[in-house]
């Protein structure tokens, strides 16, 4: 699914959150960055917006890993037009059976992607796997509204528009309905802190954005 909506992603992503995405992305920059990590892995990267964005950071190396390989493919382009080539590395693998050794990173991010694990306990323990002990995890992901009346809009926006946008500009509508399907489903919040809590993170905070349409997750290892 993804590989089919490769080409479009970028700007549908823009369409679809009016761009504010971009600020997402940079808040989740900063609060990796306060950690001055040399290595960092960007899970479910997909075109690679993050991975570049956290080029900001100073790191070192910067992995980024997705199974989609039409995803990479648009990301590898753009990170060659960036000339930051010699600081992102884009891999093809499965976000639940990482091929890295245990503690190689002093931080991971997903943005967008935990969501779409088949096993999301599978998932986090893989990334706490990896992690270097007092490592950061920082999550972006979509969010519904706790107010009712911005819970009602939302709803109507995603379940609606954000199908129509996807039929229209990529010739997928059902792709872009799973992904409003998917996020409707997604345990945000407390619930998701909770899970983070039971494979094994501490220090676990969510924070908000934009009206409780998405939240950015920390949590370390210990």
């Amino acid at each position: 699914m993804f590989d089919h909506i490769a080409d479009h992603y970028d700007g549908l992503n823009r369409i679809i959150t009016l761009g504010i995405d971009l600020q997402w992305r940079k808040r989740v920059v900063q609060k990796v960055g306060r950690q001055n990590p040399e290595k960092i892995l960007d899970i479910a990267t997909g075109t690679a917006d993050l991975a570049i964005a956290l080029t900001a950071t100073k790191a070192n190396q910067i992995i980024g890993l997705d199974i989609a390989p039409n995803m990479l493919a648009v990301g590898e382009e753009k990170i060659k037009q960036k000339k930051l080539s010699d600081k992102i590395d884009l891999q093809l693998g499965d976000s639940e059976n990482l091929p890295f050794e245990d503690q190689s990173f002093e931080a991971v991010t997903v943005a967008f992607g935990v969501r779409n694990f088949e096993n999301l306990d599978r998932g986090l323990q893989e990334i706490w796997r990896v992690l270097k002990p007092q490592g950061i995890l920082v999550i972006l992901e979509t969010a519904v509204p706790q107010n009712k009346v911005l819970r009602w809009g939302y709803e109507r926006y995603t379940q609606t528009l954000l199908p129509l946008f996807g039929k229209l500009l990529a010739k997928d509508g059902s792709a872009y309905r799973y992904l409003s399907d998917s996020a409707a489903a997604f345990p945000c919040g407390q619930a998701f802190n909770n899970i983070l809590g039971k494979n094994g993170f501490i220090d676990i905070e969510d924070n908000p954005q934009t009206l409780g349409v998405a939240s950015i997750y920390c949590a370390y290892k210990p």
